[in-house]
């Protein structure tokens, strides 16, 4: 096996990642740092984030095994590590609305257009919410354009020091993430 460096300049970059995410991670770690305590000299430290017990690179072989056995395990639909690339850059799409941009800085592309050709994915739930906007606003003849309300229908709350207003805005400006919180709301009453 042999260790290089990135094919291109971008491809070095900072992720931003899910807490859940860095909190495995540092858990990996702790754990990486007692195997090379335990195994001193016999440890290979190639800086690695994912390595053998021993340090050396995880092979592409064992990576493909632990997937084929999750999909058996699970009886999940069979696919390939690559896979998940597309599904993070269409899922990524998804939850943030459309940021092109913020997506391709999180998936490296230098061209906008491989995140919108290639890598991201039509999903069939958001054709069919698309279709019921459309029947809201054009047979049903509600407005969605929150901008041509009065300022009557505009409605405020207070906004507690430890939220981060402007998530809040962004995730209740989605329509999916406003129909998910009132049907949440809905259930607790």
């Amino acid at each position: 096996m042999i260790l290089k460096t990135p094919k291109t300049e971008s491809s070095v970059r900072k992720v931003f990642l899910p807490k859940s995410v860095a909190n495995m991670l540092v858990q990996w770690k702790a754990e990486q740092e007692e195997a090379k305590s335990i195994l001193g000299e016999e440890y290979i430290d190639y800086n690695l984030v994912m390595a053998t017990t021993f340090g050396n690179p995880i092979g592409e072989g064992a990576i493909r095994s632990q997937l084929k056995k999750l999909i058996e395990d699970y009886n999940l639909p069979p696919v390939v590590f690559h896979s998940f690339r597309h599904s993070s850059v269409t899922y990524k799409l998804k939850l943030n609305g459309g940021d092109i941009k913020a997506v391709q800085g999180d998936s490296g592309h230098s061209q906008v257009d491989m995140v919108t050709e290639v890598y991201s994915h039509i999903i069939d739930e958001d054709r069919q919410r698309n279709a019921e906007l459309f029947e809201e606003a054009f047979y049903e003849k509600k407005n969605l354009d929150p901008k041509i309300h009065s300022e009557t229908d505009i409605k405020t709350m207070a906004v507690p020091d430890d939220v981060d207003a402007e998530l809040l805005a962004k995730v209740l400006a989605n329509p999916e993430m406003k129909a998910l919180l009132a049907s949440l709301a809905k259930a607790i009453k």
